[in-house]
């Protein structure tokens, strides 16, 4: 089992920057390629970045390309999403969650967090 707890959401004016955080614990999360997710009202729930266990590997969805950034922490068991540049259509909840291998779909991800809102105001 895998349990992720996401932080760092909040609101923020467009421009402006925040970091969220993923806190996991369970023995396998050092071995997982983590996720990171997000969903707008009315909307499918959808990838935004994603990184090996290692770190040396990282995807973007087009959207945020450039402008977020995601990262592991030393100890692999923390990953965060450092997002700069905010827009409005960011406003989602942001959800991280475990997988085995490196995807961009919902369904093969194991184990999610609780999400965590991020509204951006223009």
């Amino acid at each position: 089992q895998v349990q992720l707890v996401e932080s760092g959401g909040g609101l923020v004016q467009a421009g402006g920057s925040l970091r969220l955080s993923c806190a996991a614990s369970g023995r396998t999360f050092s071995s997982s390629f983590m996720g990171w997710f997000r969903q707008a009202p009315g909307k499918e729930r959808e990838f935004v970045a994603g990184i090996n266990w290692s770190g040396g590997s990282t995807y973007y969805a087009d959207a945020v390309k450039g402008r977020f950034t995601i990262s592991r922490g030393k100890a692999k068991n923390t990953v965060y999403l450092q997002m700069n540049s905010l827009k409005p259509e960011d406003t989602a909840v942001y959800y991280c969650a475990a997988g085995r291998f490196a995807t961009r779909d919902t369904r093969d991800y194991d184990y999610w967090g609780q999400g965590t809102q991020v509204t951006v105001s223009s």
